[in-house]
């Protein structure tokens, strides 16, 4: 996804992907529960008709958008999840909140 020119999508997922990797994204969908692409500039809702579509992939794009970081996207996820597992198994709880654990994310 991040050599591509342009996203075709009604995955609300992947509105959040190309923004930040500053890829432009086209929304096969009426709205996005992802307002920060749309902030951002890189997501452009085409509704679900085909004109609608045909005209949003075709819009003239002035240049690639920059690869951002978004909120709560900060490379860390992996560590998180490590730790509260490996605390998990280490404590015997079978349903531990990161709060129960002592961990603050």
């Amino acid at each position: 996804m991040k050599d591509s020119r342009l996203v075709v999508t009604d995955s609300g997922g992947l509105h959040e992907d190309t923004t930040c990797l500053g890829v432009p994204c086209v929304t096969v969908r009426d709205n996005t529960e992802r307002a920060i692409t749309l902030e951002r500039g890189t997501n452009a809702p085409a509704g679900t008709h085909r004109d609608g579509i045909k005209a949003a992939i075709r819009r003239p794009r002035e240049s690639r958008p920059q690869p951002i970081s978004l909120p709560g996207w900060d490379d860390e996820a992996a560590r998180r999840v490590v730790e509260t597992i490996i605390a998990v198994a280490h404590q015997g709880l079978r349903h531990a909140s990161p709060s129960r654990l002592g961990l603050a994310f």
